[in-house]
């Protein structure tokens, strides 16, 4: 009788094991340049912790960001789609809940700047599957009460709620409180990017035992530009943005120190195995960040601003040292999320591919176009980069002071874009201008 006992415990726990989905770490770095990271070819800064991610699984080398700065392609994630449907968040929410253009000015005078809480599926895809989830790190999807992170239904929110914090006073421009423990304002001592990690690793250690999503959207290397020796920096309105290159490397060389913590407790609790952990950035750097080798920084739509790294590792699902060069963006990684935890999503909820599975399967690129619009005030960029199975052609406009600027280039040809070919014969732009309106036809604000 015991002995039958043993042996129906151990294969019920080896089923439960078996059957166990595996937890994923979604770590987003703030402003980094695709050129920032030493695996992506930067040569003065040094990230071990990353460059190994990438070398134990998979690294992508045609992939975006949905927006240009940091609310619109959060907004991506969250919803799977492009964040023109969420309407009055194309661009940065300003300090203190400010609008920067027409519909987010409007939106934010009716105290409804934000991502509405309908429209996302994250953290819904991992709660309906039986998932514990925490978000440890900056939100800047609205400052409201009924856009705080736990009105989405995540179980545990640690971060600022806007898109500037100071490092050591946790403060926006030195006076708004935007640090909160779920939905109460918190004081805390410490380094902006060593208490989300410890909050990371406090809630791993947790929900060990648990299947979760660890959402670790990491402040740095986002100005003020203050390194972890810099705490007697004191930032204004004034010099809120300036900084040396030596600070961003020190901010960034310490993220990647933390990106190492949280690697090593996955490995000491023996999570590695069934842990997918990704890696990406939300749009490219300002200044004194580093695109290279492409054209252009933050705010615009030449590569520079959009283009993002993504590495992702899962022991077991995806190869070692795999180079996937299949074209994506950030709400592809909702649409992967999805599909691993078996979420159903209804038809046409979803705008983007399951990029996860073209470096599980090393399936061949597909062919497909992606689409971009930013707005800021009185300018707006427009974007398409099409790519057709063997080349990629981009179409960029911009507007700006009643004047229009557009260009075309071959990205196989010229990735810096280098050559404006908008002007030469037969260059086949306007077949982009068509697709580019269609989509913007189509993509619709839903309130």
């Amino acid at each position: 009788m015991t002995r039958h006992l043993l042996l129906f415990f151990f294969f019920l726990t080896t089923a439960c094991a078996a059957e166990r989905k595996p937890n994923i770490v979604f770590i987003l770095a703030d402003d980094l340049g695709y050129g920032d990271i030493a695996c992506y070819g930067c040569p003065d800064a040094g990230t071990p912790n990353i460059d190994k991610l990438a070398a134990d699984g998979a690294r992508f080398t045609n992939f975006y960001a949905n927006g240009a700065e940091c609310t619109p392609t959060r907004t991506a994630i969250m919803t799977g789609r492009y964040p023109q449907f969420a309407g009055g968040l194309e661009c940065a929410i300003g300090t203190g809940n400010v609008g920067r253009y027409d519909d987010a000015i409007r939106l934010a005078g009716q105290s409804q700047l934000g991502l509405p809480v309908a429209q996302a599926l994250i953290p819904r895809v991992f709660t309906e599957a039986g998932y514990v989830t925490g978000i440890f790190g900056k939100w800047h999807l609205g400052y409201e009460p009924r856009f705080n992170p736990v009105k989405y239904g995540w179980d545990e929110f640690f971060g600022c709620l806007g898109g500037n914090v100071d490092y050591f006073t946790h403060r926006e421009l030195s006076t708004l409180q935007v640090l909160y423990r779920n939905d109460q304002p918190v004081k805390r001592e410490g380094y902006m990017t060593h208490l989300i990690t410890e909050e990371a690793l406090h809630f791993i250690e947790e929900n060990k035992t648990r299947a979760f999503f660890c959402y670790v959207p990491f402040t740095a290397p986002h100005f003020p530009f203050q390194a972890p020796g810099d705490s007697n920096k004191k930032f204004t309105g004034e010099n809120w943005t300036a900084g040396s290159r030596a600070s961003y490397v020190a901010m960034l060389e310490d993220l990647d120190s933390a990106i190492g913590k949280i690697l090593d407790r996955l490995n000491s609790l023996k999570l590695k195995k069934n842990t997918l952990v990704i890696f990406a950035s939300d749009h490219g750097a300002m200044k004194p960040g580093r695109n290279l080798p492409w054209n252009g920084f933050k705010g615009g739509l030449f590569e520079g601003g959009i283009r993002a790294p993504l590495i992702a590792r899962w022991p077991g699902k995806i190869k070692p040292g795999t180079l996937c060069r299949q074209l994506g963006a950030t709400f592809d990684l909702t649409t992967s999320f999805a599909r691993i935890t078996g979420t159903p999503v209804a038809k046409g909820q979803l705008d983007g591919i399951d990029i996860l599975a073209h470096a599980e399967e090393k399936m061949r690129p597909l062919a497909r176009d992606l689409y971009w619009r930013a707005k800021r005030g009185e300018r707006t960029w427009w974007a398409i980069h099409h790519n057709n199975g063997t080349s990629d052609l981009k179409y960029t406009r911009r507007k700006e002071d009643g004047k229009i600027d557009e260009w075309f280039f071959n990205l196989t040809e010229d990735p810096g874009e280098s050559k404006n070919l908008f002007a030469l014969p037969g260059n086949h732009s306007h077949k982009l201008k068509v697709k580019l309106a269609d989509w913007e036809s189509r993509v619709k604000a839903l309130r």
